[in-house]
């Protein structure tokens, strides 16, 4: 992993050499930057915690709204038969944190990213940094090649084909990370009622993975633990391994 935190690196416009290895990250995502304004795609690869005089936030906020209506119109190009709740449901999938640093991860993000020290040297919210900084790359792209004249053509050129693989594996696996949905479906299903979270915060450390934790129980008997950085994070986790609990040792209805 690669994070730019030098201080030469932090200051003043984009420099010739930050230019050209702005443009060979956007020409590997499949874009063709040409000569083309990049101060917006850089300013989203600036997280704030760099300190800089332009950053991502701003970005971020326009990337959110063109993800979801990017991410609508592929789901009704590419499986326009799917109900309105499913496209819905997996539309959450498409635009979530978790999709988000995955894609950084993916298209190699780090290598172009300017954090400071501190967050760089947080290994728990380094996940956040990139979701933030991927999604303000969208609002970025966007904006480059022409905002309302094209800048969703751009979007789709590099995003499409990230969906598709993602879609195919989430139809295949409907409550792939949606592990309480599926828990509640089985536990109703068998007609042994609703599961019971109990959730504790263990830590106030923000981005903490063990900040909270879950205990989840059917038919009063205690099926899976979970830990999380949020409530939801932890349920979840929790929800998986009573599922994993119950393909074991399955708990019978009345």
């Amino acid at each position: 992993m690669t994070l730019m935190t030098d201080p030469s690196e932090r200051s003043g416009p984009a420099s010739d050499q930050r230019r050209a290895s702005l443009q060979r990250f956007l020409e590997s995502l499949g874009l063709e930057p040409g000569e083309r304004e990049l101060g917006p795609v850089d300013a989203a690869l600036s997280h704030t915690s760099a300190r800089l005089g332009c950053n991502h936030e701003q970005l971020e906020f326009l990337g959110d709204a063109v993800l979801r209506l990017a991410a609508a119109e592929f789901l009704e190009q590419e499986h326009p038969s799917l109900r309105v709740g499913r496209a819905s449901a997996l539309r959450a999938q498409l635009v979530s944190d978790r999709w988000l640093s995955e894609l950084a991860v993916h298209c190699g993000l780090d290598a172009v990213l300017r954090i400071g020290p501190m967050a760089a040297g947080d290994r728990a919210g380094l996940s956040t940094v990139r979701a933030e900084c991927c999604e303000a790359l969208v609002g970025a792209v966007y904006r480059c090649w022409g905002g309302a004249r094209g800048g969703l053509i751009a979007v789709h050129t590099w995003l499409d084909q990230h969906w598709r693989r993602e879609v195919d594996t989430l139809l295949r696996d409907p409550h792939r990370h949606n592990w309480k949905s599926a828990l509640q479906e089985l536990t109703q299903g068998r007609g042994i009622g609703l599961p019971h979270y109990l959730c504790e915060q263990k830590s106030t450390a923000h981005a903490d993975p063990r900040r909270f934790c879950c205990r989840v129980s059917i038919a009063g008997i205690q099926r899976g633990d979970g830990w999380g950085r949020s409530r939801r994070e932890a349920e979840q986790s929790a929800a998986r391994e009573a599922l994993a609990a119950l393909a074991i040792n399955p708990l019978s209805g009345s």
